[in-house]
């Protein structure tokens, strides 16, 4: 049997006396690739925090197999960066101790190379960081990511403020990858739409309650108005996945995955 990429058991995590989530079990398997959703605060990304080790739980274990790559949010660069593409890249591979001299940085190049290959980067990998489209930037740091050949992939909203044709392809540079190397994503979104083809199961969290299956079974109306404690509606409309509130008569919005019933702003998770 192949053991598992991240396995976390009987989990519990708060700040003071808020808890994000407890007798929390979920077990990663290689390439198995993980959508976790839920509404601002929710600790969603506080799960990615933890299995970066900047969180100690409070009860429960976690494990993590091999090394972890992290894709953050995707944030413009000023251009006046003194960095290039590459140089960014270089970052996720630097600190590791491949020898010393020629060697070692032949090894460096290479590695750097290998990781602007797998996110198809080479064009404008030379070029500087700040002259470079959102969608471009954002490739370059999964490629900075993936250039420490992670066996985890944890990736936080790394989807955000990209325009629909380059989140669709930065879901689908991150897919290939786990499929190709078998790599474990763990992707926090508040939107499911653009990776919906790839998810195996999802995790969502609300208000320190949580569900986790397979997304056919997790969001559904019935499972989401159990979280919210709120009646809520999931529909398909044009190929997305659309989650209705209705816990405010006044307000009857459709919102993506990730957003709170009863609101029509889609407001990006930060801290915790």
């Amino acid at each position: 049997m192949t053991a598992p990429a991240v396995e976390i058991r009987g989990a519990r995590l708060s700040f003071g006396h808020r808890v994000l989530w407890s007798d929390f079990d979920l077990t990663i398997a290689p390439g198995e690739f993980i959508a976790v959703l839920g509404p601002n605060g929710s600790g969603k990304t506080s799960l990615l925090r933890t299995l970066l080790g900047q969180y100690r739980l409070d009860a429960g274990e976690v494990r993590v197999a091999g090394s972890v790559g992290y894709v953050p949010q995707q944030r413009p660069h000023d251009e006046d960066v003194p960095l290039r593409g590459r140089d960014l890249v270089g970052l996720g591979v630097d600190g590791a101790r491949w020898g010393v001299g020629f060697r070692r940085r032949a090894a460096r190049r290479s590695a750097v190379d290998a990781a602007i290959d797998q996110v198809d980067a080479r064009a404008f990998a030379d070029a500087p960081l700040g002259l470079l489209s959102g969608g471009e930037q954002q490739r370059l740091r999964v490629a900075q990511a993936l250039a420490s050949d992670p066996a985890v992939l944890l990736c936080d909203e790394p989807l955000l403020s990209l325009d629909p044709k380059n989140q669709a392809r930065v879901a689908q540079l991150i897919d290939r990858r786990r499929r190709a190397a078998s790599t474990a994503v763990v992707f926090v979104t508040h939107e499911i739409t653009p990776i919906l083809p790839f998810v195996d199961r999802v995790v969502y969290l609300v208000d320190g309650r949580f569900r986790i299956g397979r997304t056919a079974d997790v969001m559904t109306s019935e499972t989401l108005t159990e979280l919210y404690r709120s009646p809520v509606e999931v529909l398909r409309v044009a190929g997305r996945l659309v989650v209705v509130g209705a816990d405010d008569a006044s307000c009857h919005g459709q919102v993506d995955a990730g957003q709170v019933p009863g609101t029509n702003e889609v407001v990006p998770e930060t801290g915790r």
